[in-house]
């Protein structure tokens, strides 16, 4: 999440179990101008910086992986901007509601307003339409911070391109 004083967090990726946090050491790089928010469980592996290091000398393969990734971030962070720009609250909502059904492999996941809020860069009663006018499409269900994916094609349906695109 991107940060600057006086303003909330805002959401400018998403990582699962396709990638990792921290994946500027690959490129030598040992800080971050961003903060990580964790806002689903599961498991994961945890490697210092020294320990990286030495993984990505032993193993080219990982190296590339990484450097993939890395290369798919970036995209992504490109592709959130041009969302956050051009389209309106309901796509970047059901792009979100994708981007993170892809990751957490689960229909049900629990969000309250101001998180999304937070994550999208708008109102919590931006938010609130948004939300009820995918429930009222009968996409999603959601009440109480409670979000359950109803109809996936249908919210891809509704998602703007920038999921297509995100999703390489």
């Amino acid at each position: 999440m991107a940060t600057l004083p006086d303003h909330h967090p805002l959401e400018m990726s998403l990582v699962g179990n396709e990638g990792m946090l921290g994946a500027s050491l690959v490129l030598g790089v040992s800080t971050a101008p961003m903060q990580a928010s964790v806002h689903s469980s599961g498991s994961c592996l945890h490697l210092s910086r020294v320990q990286l290091q030495a993984a990505l000398i032993e193993i080219p393969e990982l190296r590339n992986a990484l450097n993939h990734f890395f290369y798919l971030q970036v995209t992504q962070l490109a592709q959130s901007a041009a969302c956050i720009h051009f389209h309106d609250i309901e796509q970047r909502l059901a792009r979100w509601l994708l981007m993170t059904h892809d990751r957490v492999h689960c229909d049900h996941f629990h969000f309250t307003h101001e998180c999304l809020a937070n994550m999208l860069g708008v109102r919590r009663s931006g938010v609130t339409l948004a939300a009820g006018l995918l429930q009222h499409q009968g996409l999603i269900q959601y009440s109480r911070g409670e979000i359950t994916i109803v109809d996936r094609k249908g919210l891809e349906a509704v998602s703007c391109l920038c999921y297509s695109a995100s999703s390489m």
